[in-house]
């Protein structure tokens, strides 16, 4: 090993670098942070540096090198978090004026996935989770570093784990054993393994053993990572996943609850609708709400009555409106300051935040509701806390807290009286300028400053003859230019800068006490916060009931459902005012479940989707848009909507579409909704008839959920005569001269045709292809009633296909075809079987 392998510097890296790891090495030296062996080479291609060596690239062991300024290292470093690295930044811990040798460096924080405190989406949680088995159970405890929000629940299986996490989203797992990191990979989530836990209060009663050994977890993560006091982690809520409807991740997905489907973007979600929220943690708090609908009655009817009173009180809602507009992310600066990372130009928005408290409560004095007085009650306007901060600092303090310029003067007598030095001096320095320009005669003379040689005379080289000898003592020589300095200067310069360096120091201790005593009200601002965000919520839902014309729904104890003229949320905002077709929908004790037919683009999947809609919005306390709606509450909603492959794993289309059915006839209670659309089409006509049918059957006999079944087998139809509680509904089309027409109207009764034909026609297929389709269509129905009512009378110009025999007579190819295993099959072995009959059906 070469000699500079064993250097003291190198030492001290390979001491901290072995404590992390797992992650990369952000070591400062002097204005870089530089970057050593292995992880130079992965940071230099992940961020495409250029790589250097430390002891020169033609060394015989060189070092790999690479490195980034510190003052912008941030942005480097949220390119490697948001790639799912981990950086550990290392700083040095002492002053290397006061040092001899080698300056003490330690890791100041370990940034992850998880606990990135910076480049955060304003209206987003960055959620940290972690998972621990204890009892029987799994704990789930989540945490948001940057607002110190933090959640408990625990579930019976690894399974329940994964469908929690895919709703919640975390940015980063915490586990503690190899089995649950293979089993929460499917996730696509970074994942840590962690043995290290620390007991630490949640501030919650009643919680079991595995939230607590989760919760454990989470905090020794957060406490390893952060390196300081947690002070602003809130008190953790505790849920139970049954207290809310329960989702399904692909029920998130197939309804665009949170992101358009099309786009991958909030625009053209449930969430891009309603979000009309003002304030960053009303945003957050409305996706949480979305994410977790109400299942008690009372407090449903709590936001109903709030967003019932905003509604007709609109001049108060518009004071709201326009004071929330006003209102900064409290959440999130409370959470700097018991951080630590607050700046004065924070503690001012805090400020200006709390000054908005009293007009919010004079604007719900007069409201009645029950929900709207407590939030008003709560608001605690802090007014000792503003006078504070309004005496502290100035209105429009600098970014940085540790260069002066942010206390107002008249806080500190000390402060004030070494402003006024430096103001002085700086008053000396002007008029020595201009009586200097008078007696040289040099118009263009100066006074510079800078921080290597201090004050200074400048003079160009051109005016320089014209200086009386000895009138200056030369100090540099520039290209253009000669400084001079004098006696009398230097005295003022020490004066001058001695008062700057004690000023700026003292700001900087009075900025610290005013934050101190900011932090000892963290919990009671963390509870002005949570209500804020709550009044935005219903401010927004308030909103946008207005704007589409939202009525309240009535929630009932039966089963009753009765929507009149109900329409799809975010449809309906994309088409021309008045342009939606609206539809009722009644379900009861006698009519449990409703068979859709119609043609494709009819309007059958935004039917089944606007009834889950309209009911979750009435869940999260929500008007909803149809003229009159009477709901149950649903415990859950299960939906089998479009068609994907689940290639990583290996599954089909039809795969995943049995896959989401079986989760739903599992799970569903006689509380539950389930949508299924065209489920058994990813098989055989006959095999997926058949699954179809007894689907149907099973949910009446053995699930009785609310369901709503569309379908392209008519011969389906007939199960209206056995099944008690089934109806049919159709959705409405016409022909008219030769082509489709398509009415988007449900109506009770079975659809009398598919359409298929004409909805290929508008797609514009050759015209010879939908030719031939008709005549094989009109050839196949013929065959249909050959088989069910004997042969017809023949018609002169047709014939028996030969291409329908083998549906018409058994053969040994049908019967291979009806023993496949479809269900067990990979989407290759499928097409490698597919092929193999093809061979086969060409002998």
């Amino acid at each position: 090993m070469e000699t500079v392998h064993t250097t003291p510097m190198m030492k001290q890296y390979f001491s901290i670098k072995a404590d992390y790891p797992d992650a990369f090495l952000f070591y400062r030296l002097g204005d870089f942070y530089e970057l050593f062996f292995e992880d130079a080479k992965r940071v230099a291609h992940e961020l495409e540096l250029t790589l250097t060596a430390k002891n020169g690239k033609n060394a015989e062991h060189p070092i790999p090198m690479c490195g980034v300024p510190h003052h912008a290292a941030q942005g480097y470093i949220e390119q490697l978090i948001e790639r799912g690295y981990k950086v550990a930044l290392c700083d040095q811990v002492e002053d290397p004026k006061l040092t001899k040798g080698l300056v003490k460096r330690e890791v100041i924080q370990v940034i992850t996935p998880g606990t990135l405190m910076s480049s955060l989406t304003e209206k987003e949680n960055r959620y940290l989770v972690a998972v621990a088995s204890r009892e029987g159970r799994y704990g789930i405890a989540r945490g948001d570093v940057s607002t110190g929000e933090s959640a408990l629940t625990s579930v019976h299986s690894i399974d329940e784990v994964c469908k929690e996490l895919s709703v919640i989203l975390p940015r980063e797992i915490i586990v503690t054993n190899e089995t649950d990191e293979q089993a929460l990979s499917s996730l696509r989530i970074p994942i840590t393994r962690s043995e290290r836990k620390e007991s630490h209060p949640t501030g919650s009663e009643a919680i079991d053993a595995a939230q607590e050994e989760a919760f454990s977890l989470l905090y020794a993560y957060m406490h390893d990572t952060q390196k300081r006091a947690l002070t602003h982690l809130q008190p953790a809520v505790v849920y139970e996943a049954s207290d809310f409807m329960q989702l399904e991740p692909n029920t998130v997905r197939n309804l665009e609850l949170l992101r358009s489907a099309r786009t991958g973007d909030k625009k053209g979600s449930l969430l891009g609708l309603l979000d009309q929220t003002g304030t960053a943690m009303g945003g957050r708090m409305m996706k949480r709400w979305i994410e977790k609908p109400l299942l008690s009655k009372n407090r449903i009817e709590e936001r109903l009555d709030a967003i019932e009173e905003l509604l007709t009180h609109y001049f108060e809602r518009q004071q709201l409106k326009e004071t929330l507009r006003n209102v900064y992310d409290l959440e999130r600066l409370v959470a700097k300051v018991g951080y630590g990372t607050a700046s004065a130009r924070d503690l001012v928005q805090l400020k200006t935040t709390l000054v908005q408290i009293p007009t919010i409560q004079s604007a719900l004095e007069d409201l009645l509701s029950e929900r709207l007085g407590m939030l008003a009650a709560e608001l605690d306007p802090h007014e000792e806390l503003i006078d504070l901060l309004d005496r502290a600092f100035v209105d429009a303090p600098p970014i940085s807290s540790k260069e002066g310029g942010m206390i107002r003067p008249g806080y500190d007598a000390g402060l004030d009286e070494l402003l006024l030095a430096s103001k002085d001096g700086k008053s000396w320095l002007a008029s020595l300028e201009a009586s200097e320009r008078e007696a040289t005669g040099i118009r263009t003379l100066k006074i510079g400053y800078n921080r290597v040689f201090g004050y200074y005379i400048e003079v160009s080289r051109a005016n320089a003859k014209l200086l009386p000898e000895g009138r200056y003592e030369r100090k540099q020589t520039l290209a253009n230019a000669e400084r001079y300095v004098t006696p009398e200067l230097k005295e003022k310069e020490a004066l001058i800068l001695g008062a700057e360096e004690k000023s700026v120091s003292l700001e900087y201790e009075l900025f610290c006490e005013v934050r101190d005593t900011v932090k000892e009200h963290i919990q009671s601002l963390q509870r002005v916060s949570r209500r804020i965000a709550e009044l935005d919520v219903l401010v927004a839902l308030a909103d946008v009931a207005e704007q589409h014309d939202y009525v309240r729904p009535e929630t009932v104890d039966s089963r009753e459902v009765m929507i009149e003229a109900g329409r799809h949320p975010v449809i309906e905002t994309v088409l021309p005012r008045g342009e939606y077709v609206a539809n009722s929908l009644e379900l009861n004790e006698d009519r449990e479940m409703l068979l859709i037919t119609g043609p494709n683009m009819s309007g059958k999947s935004t039917y089944m989707r606007q009834f889950a809609l309209i009911a979750l919005l009435h869940q999260i306390g929500s008007f909803v848009p149809a003229k009159r709606a009477r709901l149950p509450i649903f415990d859950q909603i299960f939906t089998r909507i479009g068609a994907a492959d689940d290639l990583v794993s290996g599954q089909s289309t039809f795969m995943v579409e049995m896959v989401e059915t079986e989760e739903a006839l599992k799970r569903a209670t006689d509380r539950s909704l389930i949508l299924l659309d065209e489920i058994g089409r990813g098989t055989s006509t006959y095999d997926g008839m058949a699954l179809a049918q007894a689907i149907v059957e099973h949910i009446a006999s053995e699930v009785g959920a609310k369901t709503l079944f569309s379908t392209h087998y008519h011969e389906l139809t007939v199960l209206e005569e056995s099944i008690e509680h089934l109806s049919n509904v159709h959705v409405r089309a016409v022909e008219q001269d030769g082509r489709v027409v398509f009415l988007h109207e449900v109506r009770d009764g079975k659809a009398d045709k598919s359409y298929g034909i004409h909805v290929a026609k508008l797609a514009d297929l050759p015209t010879a292809l939908i030719d031939r389709a008709s005549v094989l269509l009109e050839e196949l129905e013929k065959k249909e009633r050959h088989v069910q009512h004997g042969p017809p009378e023949k018609k002169a110009g047709y014939e028996d296909i030969d291409q329908l025999s083998l549906f018409a007579e058994a053969d040994p190819l049908r019967e291979s075809v009806a023993t496949l295993d479809l269900i067990n099959m990979t989407p290759l072995e499928a097409l490698n079987t597919l092929y193999r009959l093809q061979a086969e059906a060409r002998k």
